[in-house]
């Protein structure tokens, strides 16, 4: 088509794309003690990282906040949507945390780096109390019209901030921001700082983990690939600022539970243990009127038979001492398909 540009995988940052997956028989990731299904609570904290013109943006945020499809005045602060995002770190984060301690439930904290050097408290939390300290990048913006020299700048900060306030750098990312390079700068940003990526996130193709090639990788005798722990978009309390999402918080409830009752009888139908991931925010299901709908959740799968709450690093090194990479297996591992 006229216009259109193509893309080729094996360029540095295109990544290959893959329809076929799993296949009609799906996979079976064999998770600990036969568990079903993976449970991986995500906690997104962005406070203090969104754009604010008081960081040099041009605009001060204006997502995922109450007051839907209200952009704010260029070159002006929103005093307003500030507020918001500081009702996360300041009360939301905590309530969140006090629920998956008290169910002994681990979770992944997707840190923003800028976030948690304006609030160390959050990830100090979390490491001590046995939690995953993930990245979501140094900034929560947009990085499609961010240079590529930044964009790696960015990275490195982001691996960097967390190391010195946790003790260790990120297994795993996710952006959701992400610009179409983003993916190939996270890998070679971890290559040259010598430390190893077990997963990254910005995928939702699957209901499983699963692998795929590296194009930087494609001339190197040792590959390594890129394991891939899918995200969600609909088990995900943000569609409560989206005005085609949850209209309340019997609609949250709801979608999650239905989504784990399918995957629940899937997998005890002989279509292989899924995974399941909840995405949270601080600043949404953190408010006392939504905060029931989760706790709920929480109660129903805390009394099923054949659960596993994991961080998705525990998942990343179950699956990867499970079914290694294998060059060109961008689907079904080569050790399961021999037993077909």
């Amino acid at each position: 088509m006229s216009g259109t540009k193509t893309f080729t995988w094996n360029n540095h940052d295109d990544f290959p794309r893959d329809f076929k997956g799993y296949g009609p028989k799906s996979f079976d990731p064999q998770w600990p003690n036969g568990a079903k299904v993976a449970i991986s609570f995500v906690i997104n904290y962005e406070e203090g990282a969104e754009r604010s013109v008081l960081l040099g943006d041009e605009t001060s945020e204006n997502s995922l906040w109450e007051g839907v499809g209200k952009p704010p005045h260029t070159g002006e602060r929103a005093v307003n949507i500030e507020s918001e995002y500081e009702y996360g770190s300041r009360v939301g984060v905590w309530r969140l945390f006090r629920l998956f301690n008290k169910y002994g439930m681990k979770y992944t904290l997707y840190a923003v780096g800028r976030a948690i050097e304006e609030n160390p408290e959050v990830a100090l939390s979390s490491v001590a109390n046995g939690h995953d300290v993930a990245s979501h990048a140094y900034r929560w913006i947009d990085y499609h019209n961010v240079s590529r020299e930044d964009e790696k700048a960015y990275i490195k900060k982001g691996i960097e901030t967390i190391r010195d306030i946790c003790g260790k750098p990120p297994s795993g990312w996710y952006y959701g921001r992400l610009s179409p390079r983003s993916r190939a700068l996270i890998w070679d940003v971890y290559k040259e700082m010598g430390i190893p990526l077990l997963w990254e996130s910005d995928s939702y193709a699957d209901d499983v983990p699963y692998w795929v090639d590296v194009p930087a990788e494609a001339d190197s005798p040792n590959p390594e690939g890129m394991l891939m722990i899918p995200y969600s978009y609909d088990c995900n309390d943000y569609k409560f600022t989206t005005p085609t999402g949850f209209s309340g918080p019997s609609d949250f409830y709801e979608h999650v539970k239905n989504a784990f009752d399918v995957l629940y009888d899937e997998a005890s139908q002989g279509l292989g243990g899924k995974m399941m991931t909840v995405g949270l925010h601080c600043r949404c299901i953190g408010k006392p009127g939504r905060m029931g709908a989760l706790i709920k959740f929480v109660e129903y799968v805390a009394a099923k038979e054949g659960v596993w709450v994991a961080t998705r690093t525990q998942i990343a090194e179950h699956f990867r001492a499970k079914f290694p990479y294998q060059k060109g297996q961008l689907a079904v591992p080569a050790a399961q398909e021999r037993q077909r």
